[in-house]
């Protein structure tokens, strides 16, 4: 069987909808092109987004605190189909961290153990509840990235953090965040490469490279040689039908 090669342009984690046609009178609807709405954040480090076959999509950056440049934090693209929830979906996000593929330790971790327990919006005021963990940190990075990550949305004017309901001591570092904590992102890397082949084949049909952002391969080379100072493990999926 003839073995195809294909690059696949995928975004770490992204949040996605499934969505089903629905017939009315038996009638197939007309579907809307799809379309992305950016934040200025993303469009500053990032570009134009990348376009959705359907419904509507929000791209937006989530800042990472850096371990390698203390108080530095480094943007990452992330995409959602729900706005109503996505300065939540932003957090939550965050607090998983990035410590996968070429991006293993290269980041500060929250406080094992930190969850988000609320976040409102009240009139452009954002009031955003962790659990106690939270408070045992002192880097400075990790506050920046609460901040810059939720500042980029629309409407948004103050930041409130609170541990257990209280006011937390990163409000004082927090007012001084700005976008001198940010440092430019690297060019895309790899975060790993999947195989795929049907169920019971030998043969593998499919080789998928995500990367941590969209990407534009211009040409793609297949050979026996290869650079670089990593080894990335190929893990093999199987098609069950």
């Amino acid at each position: 069987m003839k073995k195809i090669i294909s690059i696949l342009i995928a975004i770490a984690l992204a949040g996605f909808l499934i969505y089903g046609v629905t017939f009315h009178k038996k009638e197939i609807p007309v579907e809307k092109p799809g379309k992305v709405t950016a934040t200025a954040a993303y469009e500053k480090y990032f570009g134009a987004a990348p376009s959705v076959d359907k419904g509507t999509a929000y791209a937006f950056v989530i800042y990472f605190p850096s371990k390698k440049t203390p108080g530095k934090v480094v943007p990452f693209p992330f995409f959602t189909f729900d706005e109503g929830s996505i300065k939540k979906v932003a957090i939550e996000r965050l607090l998983v961290g990035m410590n996968i593929g070429s991006y293993q330790g290269e980041f500060i971790p929250f406080p094992g153990g930190t969850r988000l327990i609320a976040i409102n919006d009240n009139e452009g005021t954002i009031t955003v509840n962790f659990s106690k963990e939270l408070e045992t940190s002192a880097e400075a990075g990790i506050t920046h990235a609460l901040v810059l990550t939720l500042r980029q949305f629309k409407g948004v004017k103050v930041i409130r953090l609170q541990v257990e309901g209280k006011e937390s001591r990163l409000n004082d570092l927090a007012k001084s965040t700005d976008d001198g904590a940010v440092q430019q992102p690297s060019p895309p890397r790899l975060l790993s490469v999947t195989a795929m082949r049907d169920k019971g084949a030998k043969d593998i049909e499919d080789v998928n490279a995500f990367f941590d952002r969209p990407v534009d391969v211009k040409e793609l080379k297949l050979g026996r040689q290869a650079e670089g100072n990593s080894v990335w493990l190929l893990e093999v999926k199987q098609h069950e039908q």
